[in-house]
Formats: structure tokens, C-alpha cells, sequence
């Protein structure tokens, strides 16, 4: 193994989630800690596309950081590197001795929580969970929900373009160069439909990932009306709520952070008044026993980008979105917005230090919490 050095280490690794393009540190990053004294290895991309990270690995190469081959944080990284990444480990059932710093989905009853928790028992390793980076308030220093959100009305407008046009269920998506494409392609999309623009309902429409939804579907074209603007206020009498049934898209951006109210039952999807065919859970908590979609009980992907389901009654089949990394639709955009709030959190690893910085602090406590419950 490696020898450490005095200057944090961190170490890049390649993501192993099919078609996960983003990055949490892009070349432009790492040259700017490198400079701040960091140590920094970069895993090359594996190379099959579909898992190709969204930058070069030559342009972390020119920057300066020290390259190594996919996966080999497991064996060649120093005891007290933080692993770097953003979507799951290799499920491979290994010890894990490192800190990482990723979204381990883990410490809200998701499937396999324990498993993954007593992987890090097992090894004396720590997860600094990025879902969980929160300042003073409670707030997280850094997330992807606006560009989540965004990417999340996308895929259901293409949806339901999908159904109108006579093409559904959707077909594979792939990543786009950049926002201009996207709003592009959507708007065709939307055109070939024709007829009155989709009702688009957004729950959570305030938050960072409601907003990001709004802005996609201003961007698309559609008109004020059409976009139904949900939060606190519309929710605070609690669940069900029928008159989501009559929108024709559905999107769900909400934070759950404890059991709530069903928003829709499998029942209620039934009623001869539905006009629904269309739902995106961009909160994708499919795992989740307090999940406020039951019927949103399966992830979809980028190369099946939805499920359907046959209600009794109602305007037809209802297609269902459940991708669990939309932001990775535009990777590079998403990956730099990630990173500039993110930064000023990966620079107090070194002054003042994990043991000192208030974020770090509040995320290792947490871990240590979760991981004892996850002996029991």
C-alpha cells in the first residue's frame, strides 16, 4: 500500500454505476486544491462509455494529479485517503477500512443500509455521507437537487411528448453537451405533440429541486398556467391529494426526512376523473418504507427511463420515472455547480482540519450513530 503524507490525500475514484458521468471534483478543482497543498490521485474513467467520467482524464493529468487505474482505491490507496466519489461501491461485500465521501443512501432505511453500514464496521473505515455535509442550520452545503429537478421534468415532458406522439414508453436517454441541446430538443418534442401544452403539477416546487423543475418547464415553453407550483402551503392539511390526478405530469421533488401522508394510493390511480399519465419521483425513494408514492416502488434507468403501470380507469397507462442520478443529463453543469458549493468544505480537510471543521464533525457523528444502530 502506499505510503500517506502529511497534506490530506484525496483520491478520485472511478464511478462503477452504469451510465454515471459526473464528477464531485472537476480538473479545474483539482488544480485549485493542489495549489492549497492537497495531495490528489484520479482513477482513469473505466473505459467502456457508458461509464466514461464527463472530463478527459488527460485534462487531471495536465493539472497535476497523480493518475491510477479504475478501482484501485481498494488496494493501493493510504489507509488515511478520503475516497472521492458520488454514487455506490462496488457491492462486492469488501471490508471497508477508508473514509469515503460519497451518497451512501443509507441512514433512511433504504435497502441494504446494514449491509453497507457493517461493510464499514467490518473495516474501521467511516462514511462522510454527502447527503449529510450540513452547515449550522441544517442545511446541506452542497447538493444536485436543482439540476435534478431540472433533468427530472425533462425526462417526464419526453414522456409524455412519448405518448402523444405515438412513440412510448421512452425510449434510452443520453447525456446532453450542454443546457442549449436539451431545451432544444425538448421543445421539438413538444411541438411534434401538439395540442394544448401538458398541465406539469411540481411538489416541492420552492425547494431546490422544485425550482429546478419550474425553470425546465419555463425554459420548455410551457405557459404560467400550466405549471402548478405545490409546497408547504398546498401540502399542510397532510395526504392524499387528489387533485394531483389532474395534471398530466407529475413530479415530485420533496426532501423525505420523516414518514408522511401517501400524496397518491395504487388505489386512487383508478378514478374514472384521471387525466395523470405521466409521474417523475425525482426524490427516487423507492426503498424508502415511508415512500408518499407507493406505486413508485422500482428505480428505472437512463437505457429504460420508465415503467409502466395499466389503472383500471383514467386517461390510460401511466408511465413512471424513477432514475436515481438525472443530474448526470448534463454532467459537466452539474458536476461544476456541484463543485463550487462543495469546495470550501473540501478545503477545511485541511485547515482546519477534519477533527475542527463543524461539518465534518456533524457528519462523522452521524455515521457513528447509524453505524452502531446497524450492529443491532
Amino acid at each position: 500500500m502506499a505510503s500517506s503524507t502529511s497534506a490530506p490525500h484525496l483520491w478520485l475514484r472511478a464511478e462503477v454505476k452504469a451510465q454515471e458521468h459526473r464528477t464531485p471534483l472537476p480538473p479545474a478543482a483539482c488544480a485549485e486544491l493542489l495549489a492549497a497543498g492537497f495531495s490528489i490521485t484520479v482513477e482513469k474513467s473505466f473505459p467502456e462509455e457508458h461509464r466514461a467520467r464527463c472530463f478527459p482524464d488527460a485534462q487531471y493529468a495536465d493539472a497535476g494529479c497523480v493518475m491510477a487505474e479504475p478501482g484501485t482505491w481498494q488496494t493501493e490507496a493510504p489507509r488515511d485517503a478520503y475516497i472521492l466519489g458520488l454514487k455506490e461501491l462496488p457491492e462486492d461485500g469488501s471490508d471497508l477500512k477508508h473514509k469515503h465521501i460519497y451518497f451512501g443512501h443509507a441512514y433512511k432505511n433504504q435497502g441494504g443500509w446494514k449491509d453497507l453500514l457493517n461493510r464499514f464496521n467490518a473495516g474501521g473505515g467511516t462514511l462522510l455521507d454527502m447527503e449529510f455535509l450540513t452547515n449550522e442550520d441544517g442545511r446541506r452545503v452542497a447538493a444536485f437537487g436543482f439540476m435534478a429537478g431540472f433533468a427530472g421534468a425533462f425526462v417526464a415532458l419526453d414522456a409524455w411528448a412519448a405518448q402523444k406522439i405515438g412513440d412510448a414508453p421512452l425510449k434510452a436517454i443520453t447525456p446532453y453537451p450542454g443546457e442549449d441541446a436539451l431545451i432544444s430538443y425538448i421543445k421539438g418534442r413538444l411541438a411534434a405533440a401538439g395540442g394544448k401544452p401538458p398541465t406539469v403539477m411540481v411538489m416541492g416546487a420552492l425547494g431546490r429541486c422544485g425550482s429546478g423543475a419550474v425553470t425546465l418547464c419555463e425554459k420548455a415553453g410551457l405557459p404560467a398556467d400550466s405549471i402548478l407550483k405545490w409546497d408547504m402551503a398546498e401540502t399542510k392539511a397532510g395526504g392524499p391529494f387528489p387533485a394531483i390526478l389532474g395534471a398530466d405530469v407529475f413530479v415530485n421533488c420533496i426532501y423525505l426526512s420523516k414518514p408522511i401522508p401517501p400524496f397518491l394510493s395504487t388505489d386512487m390511480l383508478d378514478s374514472e376523473t384521471r387525466k395523470l399519465t405521466v409521474v417523475c419521483d425525482v426524490s427516487c425513494d423507492t426503498s424508502n418504507p415511508h415512500n408518499p408514492l407507493p406505486f413508485c416502488d422500482k428505480a428505472t434507468t437512463f437505457v429504460e427511463p420508465t415503467f409502466r403501470i395499466e389503472p383500471k380507469a383514467g386517461a390510460g397507462p401511466l408511465d413512471i420515472v424513477a432514475i436515481d442520478h438525472l443530474p448526470t443529463l448534463l454532467p459537466v453543469e452539474s458536476s461544476t455547480m456541484y463543485c463550487n458549493d462543495l469546495m470550501p468544505t473540501i478545503r477545511e480537510l485541511k485547515e482546519p482540519g477534519e477533527e475542527a471543521a463543524p461539518v465534518w464533525i456533524r457528519a462523522r457523528k452521524l455515521f457513528e450513530e447509524k453505524a452502531a444502530l446497524a450492529k443491532n
